[in-house]
């Protein structure tokens, strides 16, 4: 006969709380389970109307108080640039936009529970996907006596109609409905969707599903160039305008947005060993990441460059993965911050019906030289030289050859005799 396992003593827990079902539904059942003092706590990461009334109903939900911080500039410059400079870009296609969102909730998190003496925080993560990890490996590298409470692991709720019961049975005020068919998260950065038709990844998104950009097919008939300035790495200027971080995102996301710019669909590899279909949008992100990385191409030197792009991909799996307070992601971040120095100048698109076309980069450190690379004649390249570099780089093969053609009589690479397979 199994014995149902008591629950530890919890006096007051911080909650991550963002105002939707899962966590307003929190609030009551971590009461009712562990008879504790609930606080919650809800991050301004650029989410806007969501925000609205979220105080009142997290008290009416029953919580003691509830903290609302505007952390949108923390968010861009200690989370959403340095992922960009290092561009890191999950499986190919993923921005990370709720990725790097987690650790700053998390960390905030952790601050107000050693504020208020809480002994516990909590979070509304499901227990298949990649947020209970980010949420948790932060927690963890911040203060690992805290407790973590994790509800979707422990209740009995398993699904939208359950929590929708639990909510008016305890007098919840929630706005969802059965209706509700995506999973959505917005930021300053991006927004992302999740289930109903997108189950089924051979399903097309359906456009009513889309909340930040135009169809591409009914964005503006008449292309619009943009041109982006930066400073060692970070954007300074939209078309000669300097609007500060913010104003820098807001820009680029409403001009991105009106272009059908920044819609990715993807069926990626969750961590906990599911593959998950999902969609993003990323107007402002995709044009700050492009014209990132087109400077990059005029002022990094060649083996830089390509080693910067192996940053890139392991950057992405830690941030991706959650590890962002861990020190391989503090060291590849020192690297990432020395190539940026010299990434100072201004970059040039043409914005038309879902695309950012690059037109145009300079910068006054940039790399390149017309007069090297000119077909005309010139003086400080002289094409004779190459024949001797050739003939040093492709030593090996020569070598290789040699040996094979004296063994066996010709090169591994010529085309094999199929003379033996004719019919008599």
């Amino acid at each position: 006969m199994s014995t149902k396992k008591p629950k530890p003593t919890v006096n007051k827990v911080v909650l991550a709380y963002s105002g939707g079902l899962d966590t307003s539904v929190i609030v009551p059942w971590l009461r009712n389970n562990y008879g504790c003092e609930v606080i919650c706590f809800c991050a301004n990461l650029g989410q806007e109307e969501e925000l609205s009334g979220l105080e009142a109903k997290a008290i009416a939900s029953g919580a003691s108080k509830c903290y609302i911080e505007d952390l949108r500039l923390e968010f861009f410059s200690d989370f959403i640039l340095p992922t960009i400079q290092a561009g890191a870009v999950y499986e190919r296609k993923y921005l990370l936009g709720t990725s790097f969102a987690r650790p700053l909730i998390a960390k905030r998190l952790v601050e107000i529970a050693e504020m208020e003496g809480a002994d516990a925080v909590a979070h509304g993560a499901t227990g298949k996907g990649n947020d209970q990890v980010r949420f948790e490996l932060t927690i963890m590298a911040l203060n690992p006596k805290l407790r973590i409470i994790a509800p979707w692991r422990e209740w009995t709720i398993r699904g939208r109609k359950d929590a929708l019961d639990y909510a008016a049975e305890h007098n919840v005020p929630v706005t969802a409905t059965e209706k509700s068919i995506y999973s959505r998260d917005r930021n300053l950065f991006h927004m992302s969707h999740e289930g109903g038709l997108l189950e089924n990844p051979w399903n097309e998104p359906e456009e009513v599903m889309y909340t930040l950009t135009t169809a591409p097919e009914a964005a503006p008939d008449t292309p619009e160039y943009l041109e982006i300035d930066f400073k060692e790495g970070a954007p300074v200027r939209v078309n000669g305008v300097a609007y500060g971080l913010l104003g820098i995102m807001e820009t680029l996301n409403a001009i991105g947005a009106k272009h059908g710019i920044g819609r990715i669909d993807l069926v990626e590899n969750r961590l906990v060993g599911m593959k998950s279909h999902g969609v993003y949008e990323t107007p402002g992100g995709t044009l700050l990441h492009e014209a990132h990385a087109a400077l990059e191409q005029l002022c990094l030197d060649k083996d830089t460059l390509h080693y910067k792009q192996q940053v890139g991909l392991r950057y992405a799996e830690l941030v991706y993965n959650g590890q962002w307070f861990t020190p391989l992601r503090e060291a590849l971040d020192a690297f990432v911050q020395n190539t940026e120095k010299n990434l100072t100048g201004s970059v040039r698109f043409k914005l038309y019906k879902g695309n950012a076309i690059l037109v145009g980069r300079k910068s006054p450190h940039s790399l390149y030289r017309e007069d090297y690379v000119t077909f005309d004649e010139d003086d400080v390249y002289n094409q004779q030289d190459a024949e001797g570099f050739i003939k040093l780089f492709g030593l090996p093969l020569k070598v290789q050859a040699m040996l094979e053609i004296e063994g066996k009589g010709v090169s591994r690479y010529r085309s094999p005799d199929f003379s033996a397979f004719k019919r008599d």
